[in-house]
């Protein structure tokens, strides 16, 4: 636990100005809208009745999650882990989420937060058809707020840059990684699996 408190923060970080405060808008307006309309990723934030929190990347083709209205989104899940945290989150705590929104290519990120809610409505999950497949359920988000970030963070990172991507053989594939973190002690020991891990680097 952190021994600071909220004026400790105040000491350190000036406050926000009146523009950053007024860029938080209480709907999606035109600029938000268009933004997801090109969005092919974002992040899913949940918060458990436990307190646990838990975030996870949902992805389709640009516009994947649709705008119904100023204060409504609709997000198709795609079959997936079935661990559905997200989902356990929502139905079991507050409902309270929060999305941010990625398009490639651009720098700024735009933040959503509202309230879930999950629906199987039969012609809804017809009409988000993707892929050739239905989704197994639509969460329904009631936006609260919505508001653009800059561009910092991706900048810093160069997310986007061509030259700061890696080669996809210096990292093991999805299904080695899951093989040597659940089959340690049957074939391979901890060290063998680190000494093999090295070689591919």
């Amino acid at each position: 636990m952190s021994d600071f408190c909220a004026d400790d923060l105040k000491t350190i970080y000036p406050a926000p100005t009146a523009r950053v405060i007024a860029k938080a808008r209480p709907e999606i307006d035109i600029h938000a809208r268009k933004f997801i309309e090109m969005s092919p990723f974002c992040v899913l934030a949940t918060s458990g009745s436990d307190g646990s929190v838990d975030a996870s990347p949902r992805g389709g083709h640009p516009g994947f999650i649709h705008v119904e209205g100023p204060h409504t989104l609709l997000m198709p899940d795609r079959p997936g882990n079935n661990r559905i945290d997200s989902f356990k989150n929502i139905v079991e705590g507050s409902g309270l989420l929060q999305l941010i929104f990625f398009v490639p290519g651009i720098d700024e990120t735009l933040r959503v937060g509202g309230s879930g809610t999950i629906t199987t409505d039969p012609a809804l999950l017809e009409a988000m058809k993707e892929f050739g497949k239905l989704p197994r359920a639509v969460l329904r988000i009631d936006v609260a707020e919505a508001y653009f970030h800059c561009g910092k963070a991706l900048m810093r990172s160069k997310l986007w840059s061509r030259d700061t991507q890696v080669e996809r053989e210096v990292f093991p594939s999805i299904s080695q990684v899951i093989h040597d973190q659940t089959s340690l002690g049957e074939a391979e020991t901890q060290v063998e699996v680190e000494a093999r891990y090295k070689t591919q680097l």
